[in-house]
């Protein structure tokens, strides 16, 4: 008789819910994409339902039900880091501790609590279980993987008392192996860089990714930037071990990431507003950041490889969604092979939970089947999109439509419409877990077009101009297009644009400030050529996305070009969208050309004048 788990993670950001069918996941969701709050950090009642509901069970027929770490780990943390830090603290220590000594230090019955919102049930059914943090990172990138071996490593903020871990999984097995400890973490030195360029932390890491290769690499400023931040800020050890100078930092025991005056005595100038101009020193400063965060990371897979001697590695946790250090990994050759779970964040710690229910708690065997890339099978694991409930969309807002007898007839117009420099919101059967949109709520353009970054930013996603999209690859073009040989199907790596295909540059050109870098064409794919002639890849695989991989076979048969642009269905500020209803409405609030809803295709033209108000559009400030 088969086991039903439910994995959850709750109360940071990401929250979210997953369920494994024995050793099969059958459906994971973040609770955002019900609620339509970024990064919502609540208990995941909407997405509960919705593994449920998918599954076809209740509460009562679960056999575990797991949180994805140890509260009370946590609170010893909280603890005596304001012991060892008195008196620096008082205010958040009366903030936090009435949060904690209420709801975080009786989670057992807030958790019980929270699931009578999802349905009546007998909490003395399913046995309640607590993994540690860092151990359900482990197990959400280890357990899925094709390795019967691995290294494993995993790099965030903090858990409970880890920032980072070293791990081996071998067979149902995972040993911790190494942790580095709070107060020290490549997570929140990457955060307070974060915050003090301007952005917001726990979200806001992937623009200052992002903001990286606007730095000119060979300036004495960034030279000066990576002196400081080594003499002053942090110590970094053979082993990828760090020490953080707390004098500088405020996270321990503040209510904010760093002492603002401190940073600026250092780098000479004060901490960016949000709304404020990005200026090359902001550039250079990211990028120094992020060139010590790759130095960091392959000194921890060069440990991680040391203590395990495996020829394989598994990463999760936040800094896991660094795509340009995960591309550095890769290319360093360090290991033969290389997986990073697509929910490498907090929501991933919800699928880890789970796993380590069914491996390590109830002590199941292990198989691979090679034939797969992983167990995820593209993680389209959210819900799926019916016709009916397209057709209620059209009913709501009147909306007009045709309706293709077959999507092969409906990627050739598809191919039509993007070649023509159309933008797309495409939204295909069951959503994906994870932070990236890969095909199934997305908005697609045309790679090749020189005024597609700009429009996509400026005009689709409402978003800072600097910020790159990711090319869509049909797996099999891959390397025509990209120094790649392997498969990136989660979006997860940052590799070079092949050289045959990059434009020459002006004399000079490194040390352009950021408007003049911006819109250069770089190469035969401008709008996802980053300034450094690199690309964040997905690879798109017929057995996993058909529909996708057939739309775009049908762009290529049209342009000869293999790629399209890929973007999140979303605009800044917002989740990705989940529902037809929530695909019209940010289709209706955008410039998009054209929207497809399975076989449904809409045109922006055809439909009624939108006259519901945005709050959202008021707030965004252009750079």
């Amino acid at each position: 008789m088969a086991k039903y788990i439910l994995g959850i993670s709750a109360f940071y950001h990401d929250s979210a819910a997953v369920i494994l069918k024995d050793c099969v996941v059958v459906a994971a969701a973040q609770e955002e994409r019900f609620t339509r709050k970024k990064h919502d950090p609540s208990f995941p009642v909407q997405a509960i339902k919705y593994c449920l509901t998918e599954t076809g069970k209740s509460l009562d027929d679960l056999q575990y039900i797991v949180f994805y770490d140890k509260p009370l780990l946590k609170l010893e943390r909280l603890l005596e880091t304001y012991y060892g830090f008195s008196p620096k603290g008082l205010n958040s220590f009366i903030r936090s501790m009435p949060v904690w000594l209420k709801e975080k230090m009786f989670l057992k019955r807030l958790i019980r609590d929270e699931l009578k919102k999802v349905e009546v049930y007998n909490s003395k059914k399913a046995q309640l279980l607590f993994p540690e943090h860092h151990l359900s990172h482990a197990a959400s990138t280890y357990y899925p993987s094709s390795f019967e071996e691995a290294a494993i490593l995993t790099i965030d903020g903090v858990g409970e008392w880890a920032t980072a871990s070293i791990a081996h999984g071998k067979g149902k097995d995972i040993t911790i192996l190494k942790e580095l400890r709070f107060p020290h973490s490549l997570g929140l030195l990457y955060s307070a860089f974060t915050y003090f360029l301007g952005f917001r932390v726990n979200s806001g890491e992937y623009k200052l990714m992002g903001l990286a290769p606007y730095g000119n690499p060979d300036s004495e400023r960034v030279k000066t930037y990576i002196d400081i931040i080594k003499n002053e800020l942090l110590q970094i050890y053979d082993d990828g071990s760090l020490w953080l100078n707390q004098k500088y930092f405020k996270y321990a025991t503040g209510l904010r990431m760093v002492d603002d005056a401190s940073w600026k005595s250092l780098f000479g100038f004060d901490r960016r507003e949000p709304s404020d101009s990005l200026e090359q020193h902001h550039c250079d400063l990211a990028l120094a950041i992020q060139a010590i965060t790759e130095e960091v990371v392959l000194k921890m897979a060069m440990e991680a490889k040391r203590l395990t001697g495996s020829e394989y590695l598994c990463l999760a946790g936040g800094v896991a969604l660094n795509c340009v250090s995960n591309g550095k990994l890769v290319k360093s050759g360090i290991f033969r092979d290389i997986y990073i779970t697509p929910p490498s964040g907090d929501a991933g710690g919800a699928l880890g939970a789970a796993y380590c229910a069914h491996f390590i708690t109830e002590r199941n065997e292990r198989h691979i089947d090679p034939q797969k890339y992983d167990a995820l099978s593209g993680a389209y694991l959210g819900p799926d999109i019916t016709d009916s409930s397209i057709r209620q969309t059209i009913g709501k807002y009147d909306a007009v439509g045709i309706e293709f007898a077959s999507f092969n007839e409906l990627a050739e117009e598809a191919a039509i419409l993007l070649d023509r420099g159309n933008v797309i919101g495409f939204v295909q059967g069951r959503m994906e877990f994870g932070p990236r949109a890969l095909g199934a709520r997305s908005i697609l353009g045309d790679p090749r077009n020189e005024e597609m970054q700009k429009k996509l930013n400026l005009k689709i996603k409402y978003r800072e101009s600097f910020r790159p999209f990711a090319p869509s690859v049909l797996a099999e073009d891959c390397e025509n297009y990209f120094d790649h040989t392997g498969t990136s199907p989660y979006m997860l790596l940052v590799q070079p644009v092949q050289k045959s295909l990059r434009e020459s540059l002006p004399q000079g050109y490194a040390s352009f400030d950021l408007r003049n870098k911006l819109y250069y064409k770089r190469s035969i794919l401008p709008a996802v050529t980053h300034i450094d002639f690199s690309a964040r890849i997905q690879t798109v695989h017929k057995d996993t996305n058909p529909r996708y991989h057939k739309l775009i076979s049908s762009f290529k048969s049209r342009t000869g070009c293999g790629v399209v642009v890929n973007t999140s269905f979303n605009v800044r500020g917002e989740p990705i969208v989940c529902t037809p209803d929530d695909a019209y409405r940010c289709f209706m609030r955008t410039e998009m050309d054209y929207l497809i809803l399975n076989n449904f295709l809409f045109k922006k033209e055809d439909q009624s004048a939108w006259d519901k108000k945005d709050n959202w559009q008021e707030e965004f400030v252009l750079d």
